[in-house]
């Protein structure tokens, strides 16, 4: 008996580990079906939410249809009814005509004419409103015509009062330029004979010139090197100057309104004193200076204008003792005001 124990097979039980593997493989089936049962259930509520809006959206489209039909409809009838109330109230005004022909051609019973004319009132009646719709679409087109018209003349009287004007300011335009011309036409026939008989006083003299339309002295008859104060060796021809100036205002017309400038210049170095902080400032006061001499021999202040220049109006460019001399200057210019 040992023996036969012996020569039994020992085999390996394979069938517990099949077991597990086919439990753990429906385990996993499992899970996988009940996950695509859950993704299934989404989907489908997805597709529920979607089919929803969808159908929501397509109950607005009808809607909206509708309502184009009807408004449509309404455009159309609209159309209709107003078609319908024109041949009415042509047909209304053919027997309101054939009525009053009734009437007017005379009927052969009361009551025929009183029935006739019931008819005609209730017609009447009937195209009132219409009636009073087209008289007051009159009244506005009479109305709106009118103010075009008043506009169109307003226009038409603006315009022509434009080109009027124009033509009264090109007319005065051209009498001031004449008069203007006149003016200083005289202007310059007393300038020429004031400055020759100021020249002819004054004589012959180096520092003294007539440039173009003004009368130029050098400074240094008048003032000393930096000062304003008038140097006694300038009142002789001052005196004269005055004195010319005071005929030439008896032989003006009084209605020529004419001035005597006096310009101050001086040259292009700088100045800085106590007296004077620029060449602008000593400029002017010598002009003024030259001005309240004038004055005090009698000449009208109205007649008198002082301006200062500084070194800005040279008549020279040069830089010579000779081209500062020169530029240092004041000059008389008669003009107008």
């Amino acid at each position: 008996m040992l023996s036969r124990s012996r020569r039994r097979p020992q085999g390996v039980d394979y069938w517990p580990g099949f077991v597990d593997a086919l439990s753990t493989l429906l385990l996993v089936v499992t899970f996988l079906m009940v996950l695509f049962m859950v993704a299934q259930y989404f989907v489908a509520q997805e597709a529920s939410g979607k089919d929803t809006a969808l159908a929501r959206l397509q109950r607005q489209l009808a809607q909206l249809a509708d309502m184009l039909s009807l408004e449509r409809s309404q455009k159309k009838s609209a159309v209709e009814e107003s078609t319908a109330l024109r041949a009415t109230l042509a047909a209304q005004d053919a027997e309101n005509k054939r009525l009053a022909g009734l009437l007017s051609a005379g009927a052969s019973t009361e009551g025929h004419v009183a029935a006739l004319s019931k008819q005609l009132d209730d017609q009447k009646a009937l195209t009132a409103q219409e009636q009073a719709t087209v008289e007051l679409l009159k009244q506005q087109i009479l109305a709106l015509s009118k103010q075009i018209a008043v506009l169109q003349n307003s226009l038409g009287d603006s315009d022509k009062r434009d080109k009027q004007a124009q033509a009264q300011i090109a007319d005065l335009g051209q009498r001031l330029n004449v008069a203007l011309a006149k003016r200083v036409q005289e202007l310059s026939q007393y300038r020429s004979t004031f400055f020759g008989e100021l020249k002819k006083s004054l004589g012959e003299r180096d520092d003294i010139q007539v440039v173009g339309d003004r009368f130029v002295f050098q400074s240094e008859i008048f003032f000393d090197s930096g000062s304003a104060d008038l140097a006694p060796q300038g009142y002789a021809e001052l005196d004269k100057l005055a004195a010319a100036l005071k005929d030439l205002e008896t032989r003006i017309p009084k209605d020529l309104n004419w001035v005597l400038r006096i310009d101050g210049h001086t040259d292009i170095r700088p100045i800085s004193t106590a007296s004077f902080r620029s060449n602008w400032e000593l400029s002017s006061s010598r002009a003024i200076s030259v001005v309240r001499y004038l004055i005090a021999k009698g000449v009208p202040p109205n007649r008198l204008v002082a301006a200062g220049f500084g070194e800005y109006q040279p008549l020279t460019s040069g830089f010579s003792d000779a081209d500062f001399r020169r530029n240092r200057r004041i000059e008389l210019k008669l003009t107008e005001k």
